[in-house]
């Protein structure tokens, strides 16, 4: 059975870091690909950042800039640190596992196999 976890959500004023972890259990990691998205009130999910097994990444336009996907295969553990927050990034965050084949990082949910019971992130002055 295949679970992920996410942790490390909560409240940060504008400007502030956060940093999400998702441990996954049931799942060949190393040779996952893995993805954050979010989906705020009202409106659709979209694909934040995505990594490979490679340790290949894509991001969204919005947050490459601020945004980090790292991976430790020893801990079967992806993370999202993200930097410079603004209320924009205010939404539910998560975390999801797929092998890695066709476009390994696709920001697609569609892509995506298994997901996460999602974790709050809130942004505000």
């Amino acid at each position: 059975q295949v679970q992920l976890v996410e942790s490390g959500g909560g409240s940060v004023q504008i400007g502030g870091s956060l940093r999400l972890s998702c441990i996954v259990n049931g799942f060949v990691f190393s040779r996952a690909s893995m993805g954050w998205f979010r989906q705020a009130p009202g409106k659709e999910r979209e694909g934040v950042a995505a990594i490979d097994y490679r340790g290949l990444a894509s991001y969204l336009d919005d947050v490459k800039d601020r945004f980090s996907i790292t991976k430790d295969n020893a801990e079967n553990t992806l993370y999202l640190q993200m930097h410079s927050l603004a209320p924009r990034d205010t939404a539910t965050y998560f975390c999801a596992v797929r092998p890695s084949l066709g476009s390994p990082t696709s920001l697609r949910g569609d892509d995506y196999q298994y997901w996460g019971q999602g974790i709050q992130v809130t942004v505000s002055s």
